[in-house]
């Protein structure tokens, strides 16, 4: 058996030091050479005791000796580093296959499980594994300009992820396998270790590079054991554990690494801890030099690559698709859904179906990335739906990357704000977000958010900083904020953004909360109520509404807001005093001002502007109505002479008029309707009665419709007043749909709200002035 460790013999021992002295080295410079932390071993080295093999061959090979020649009795059946053994294909072929048998359980062991977020047991990693994608162009490499950006500035932000990659990914198999030497990349959770993990299991079962050996090694439990043996490198790390798993053969790893069959999958790289990380590197560069015939594949977070390995490719793991997020999610519910595969699947289905509908659109940014994904599948399991509160989940996904999906590793990392705790964390992210977001900064160049930490910094600061320090420190703030919790993102050289819309607007609202939460302050709200016109602050008006322990202030800020918007016009009021006296016709229905809201919608306007989406509770007057605007919709598009037409037009009379009550309109309309020419007739025959009543015809329906019903309204508006119509109707929508979230609203102020939603001023004076 070939012996594990060497020693230099006497006259070794004289032609090392005369190296040694010709270098002009210490034993120190020498050790750091050698990627070792203290000098014990050099000393060793020099006093003839007994050395680890690689490190001995290690030394002589730093100080230009032949090791046979300076160590005593130097075994002779196990070949020179570099150099290929002899042996057949044949025999090397049954080798691999006899390895990796032996470590077939290990491996297992080692990368066949995980162990998920919030999940009591570990789960198989098959179970629930999806291929990921690959991006061969690493997007924050690239070179661009902040103007390239503007376009999503102006697009519709709330409905995309900030920075969607527009690059096509290849399976991640493939990319492995068309580079020896691979770095892959990723922000926190997309699945770095679970990609090396499965190709580890792949590799063990022959069914991914059939030809090598996988080794498996989490470099923060290396960088430990190095720490702790100071003699320890990655060969022996590796032979140790081929010794555990049971492989016995002095010369098997050996063997493998020269003749370039093992697979070693490298991960963490971000996870070592600093002061390990020098060793680390020049152990991994040496390594994969010496023995470059093998494949080599490391994961590491994007943010935190700042080195090169020489003969390295990155890459980096693209977000799910829709078709992954489906796969998964299937996988999922499969996996971890007690009873039936049928039920689970019944489970999974809803999930999907959920997730597609438009009001969950928050979601699907967040579930790009198999740590997300899990999550929202992990809470729609327990509750069957999406949160109703989204703030609680948002404030759930943000606790993870500041720290629980570290913690859950047992990744201890260092940081330039680590005296933070959480709140203080939140508390930063907070006001960076509110800040860019109230001057429209969705992409923002490196030098602007560093202003933004370095303010934050000295509002914390009792005593002046020096303002390079303060320069540095925001720097590696910077970089830890993207590094470790992926919260920014380097979406090209020196721009930045958050990861996604749906983090920047609730760390925005959090900061409008914690600053009205501050004494009492109105002045939050009011400033929030300001943007209650614009779409871009809609879901951040609906998050604070949610956070605040009471919103009866927020609300009526709202409200407020609305009614003053069109009080000064007198032609808008006019429009509200018909709405308002309209829906005093119809039966008496639960809520006045879902009357008005349909009959603003029903109203004529050059471009429909407004739909019935307030107008939910819909009762026989109003579907007579709805009807009749159907009606009057498609006679007034100026059709064309056609049977269908005719026959529509015939059908859709006879429908109302089985709704109709009053006999003056139900004969009118009934003699409208006998006047349309039979379907019978020849073209020619409509066509001439199309050029000679058609237009006659049209008119008495809409005269009819009108003297019976007031729904036929020409409306006239400037586009100014278009445009104050489609704020006043949107953003009373937006108030409607806070009162109905989960928001804490006082029963009285609720009652208040509903009951003058639309009216006009003048109703709205009568009303306090009655109350009074």
């Amino acid at each position: 058996m070939a012996k594990r460790s060497l020693q230099a013999s006497p006259p070794g021992i004289q032609q090392a030091k005369r190296s040694f002295s010709l270098k002009g080295w210490t034993q120190e410079n020498l050790a750091a050479e050698v990627n070792l932390k203290t000098r014990q071993p050099i000393w060793r080295f020099f006093t003839g005791q007994p050395v680890d093999r690689q490190i001995f061959m290690e030394i002589c090979t730093i100080l230009d000796l032949e090791w046979r020649e300076v160590a005593t009795n130097p075994p002779a059946e196990f070949p020179e580093p570099g150099r290929i053994p002899e042996i057949s294909d044949f025999d090397i072929n049954n080798l691999v296959s006899q390895i990796r048998t032996q470590r077939q359980d290990a491996i297992q062991y080692q990368c066949g499980v995980l162990q998920l977020i919030d999940i009591n047991h570990p789960v198989s990693l098959d179970d629930i594994y999806v291929d990921v994608n690959i991006l061969k162009e690493i997007p924050s490499q690239t070179q661009l300009k902040i103007s390239e950006f503007q376009s999503l500035r102006s697009a519709d932000l709330n409905r995309i992820d900030l920075g969607v990659a527009i690059q096509k990914g290849v399976p991640g198999v493939e990319a492995v396998t068309a580079h020896r030497k691979l770095i892959v990349l990723g922000k926190p959770g997309v699945g770095k270790t679970t990609f090396l993990k499965h190709l580890a299991i792949q590799c063990s079962k022959g069914q991914f590079s059939p030809d090598h050996v996988p080794v498996f090694i989490t470099l923060r439990e290396f960088a430990a054991e190095s720490r702790l043996n100071s003699e320890m490198t990655l060969m022996s790390y590796i032979q140790q554990s081929f010794v555990y798993s049971g492989v016995t053969q002095s010369l098997a790893l050996e063997t493998l690494l020269q003749s370039g069959r093992v697979l070693l999958l490298l991960d963490g790289l971000d996870e070592i801890p600093s002061q390990d990380n020098s060793l680390m590197l020049r152990e991994i560069r040496k390594f994969t030099d010496l023995y470059h015939r093998n494949m080599f594949v490391l994961s590491c977070r994007t943010a935190s690559k700042k080195f090169r390995l020489g003969g390295f490719t990155d890459v980096e793991i693209a977000d799910f698709t829709q078709e992954q997020i489906t796969i998964f999610s299937k996988k999922w519910f499969v996996a971890l859904t007690e009873g039936s595969v049928e039920f689970a699947e019944g489970q999974a289905n809803q999930f999907i179906q959920k997730l597609d509908l438009p009001e969950n659109w928050q979601f699907r940014q967040l579930v790009a990335t198999p740590l997300f994904l899990h999550l929202a599948c992990w809470v729609f399991q327990g509750q069957g739906q999406f949160p109703i509160k989204r703030a609680d989940f948002y404030r759930r996904g943000l606790d993870l990357l500041l720290g629980t999906w570290d913690e859950s590793k047992g990744v201890e990392r260092e940081s330039p704000y680590r005296d933070f705790l959480l709140p203080q964390k939140l508390k930063m992210l907070s006001q960076l977000a509110a800040v860019t977001f109230e001057n429209a900064e969705f992409f923002f160049e490196q030098e602007t958010i560093e202003h933004y930490i370095c303010l934050y910094l000295q509002d914390l600061e009792t005593q002046p900083q020096d303002p390079e320090e303060l320069q540095v420190k925001s720097q590696a703030i910077l970089r830890s904020v993207e590094a470790q919790h992926g919260l920014l993102i380097e979406r090209a050289r020196g721009i930045y953004s958050f990861s996604t819309l749906v983090f920047l607007e609730y760390l925005t609202a959090r900061k409008i909360v914690a600053n009205h939460n501050l004494r009492g302050l109105e002045r939050p709200l009011g400033d929030l109520v300001s943007h209650i016109g614009d779409p871009h602050w809609r879901e951040i008006i609906m998050l604070t509404a949610s956070m605040l322990h009471s919103a009866d202030s927020l609300v009526l800020l709202m409200k407020q807001q609305i009614d003053e918007f069109v009080v000064d016009d007198p032609y808008l009021q006019e429009f509200l005093v018909w709405a308002s006296q309209k829906s005093k016709t119809i039966p008496p229905m639960p809520k006045l001002a879902t009357t008005r809201a349909f009959y603003l919608s029903l109203a004529k306007t050059p471009h429909r502007l407004i739909n019935f989406a307030l107008a939910n509770t819909l009762e026989q007057g109003i579907l007579l109505d709805a009807a009749m605007e159907h009606l009057l919709t498609t006679v007034n598009t100026d059709p064309r002479p056609d049977f269908a037409y005719i026959e529509e037009c015939a059908k859709e009379i006879t429908s109302i008029m089985v709704m109709v009550g009053d006999p003056s309109l139900y004969k009118s309309l009934q003699i409208l309707r006998d006047r349309l020419p039979p379907t019978v007739q020849t073209k020619d025959q409509l066509n001439h009665w199309w050029e000679m009543h058609y237009q006659q015809w049209a008119a008495a329906l809409r005269n009819a419709i009108g003297q019976h019903r007031d729904i036929n309204h020409a409306w006239k508006f400037s586009p100014e007043q278009e445009q104050s119509l489609q704020y006043y109707y949107n953003a009373n929508q937006l108030l409607v749909d806070c009162l109905n979230s989960t928001c804490d609203v006082t029963p009285a102020i609720r009652q208040e709200i509903e009951a003058t939603l639309l009216l006009p001023q003048q109703e709205m004076e009568d009303r306090e002035w009655e109350g009074s």
